[in-house]
């Protein structure tokens, strides 16, 4: 067939594939459509989240950042507890000597003492013997005109005596309140001077009053005093009684 039926025949046999393709393109369905011109069902629900995935290594230490700036100072904490104490210091300097204080009142308050000596020949038994020679009698509890010691301030007191003995025996004792305490002998030796002493602690009480005296017939009347040879008799408050 040859002529222009021929061309037209070989026109149409390369045209029908072509058009077949075009109109096989423009029948495909949509699937964005609710219904993409076919039997297609509606959307499904999102699914489950997965597992976490395993953690990964760590990574390398980066660099050091630079210093940030001072923050602001935050409030003062609970005191702690008290620690351990620590070592003794060096030792310091002496410090200077302070101001002298005052005069005291309590020590001249409970003074009482006595100290006397005798100056007569051979006192008279059974009545005090005065030792007239004063050694100190500064609050005058000692009275030499009757040889007794009156007591002013109640406390422990403290009385002791030493006699010279000469040309006969001697017995003496020491009285409180018309009552004999303590009673000392000693027998005279021929061409010879001789001493005897005692002494002992009393507590008194105010207008007590102590003293010293020669018991017997009258032939033990020894105690003797001169310009070389003494007989002393001595008292003093050792503590008042408390207030």
């Amino acid at each position: 067939m040859r002529g222009p039926a021929g061309f037209l025949l070989c026109s149409l046999l390369l045209v029908a594939p072509h058009c077949t393709e075009v109109a096989a393109q423009d029948v495909q369905p949509d699937p964005k459509t609710p219904c993409a011109n076919w039997m297609g069902g509606a959307p499904g629900y999102p699914g489950h989240n997965g597992l976490p995935g395993r953690d990964g290594k760590d990574g390398k230490d980066g660099l050091k950042g630079e210093k940030g700036e001072t923050g602001m100072q935050g409030p003062k904490g609970d005191q702690g507890e008290m620690g351990i104490p620590g070592r003794d210091g060096p030792r310091g300097f002496p410090g200077y000597p302070g101001q002298k204080g005052e005069k005291g009142e309590g020590a001249f308050i409970y003074r009482s003492a006595f100290s006397v000596g005798l100056t007569e020949r051979a006192p008279h038994p059974n009545v005090p013997i005065r030792f007239s020679k004063i050694f100190y009698n500064e609050q005058s509890h000692y009275d030499a005109s009757t040889g007794k010691f009156l007591c002013n301030i109640p406390g422990m007191y403290y009385f002791a005596y030493h006699l010279t003995v000469y040309l006969s025996d001697v017995k003496v004792s020491l009285y409180k309140k018309d009552k004999a305490v303590i009673f000392t002998y000693d027998q005279f030796q021929k061409n010879n001077v001789d001493q005897a002493s005692g002494s002992v602690l009393l507590h008194l009480s105010a207008g007590d009053e102590v003293w010293l005296q020669v018991y017997g017939e009258g032939d033990n009347n020894g105690v003797y005093a001169d310009n070389i040879n003494d007989s002393t008799f001595m008292g003093f408050l050792l503590y008042p009684d408390p207030d």
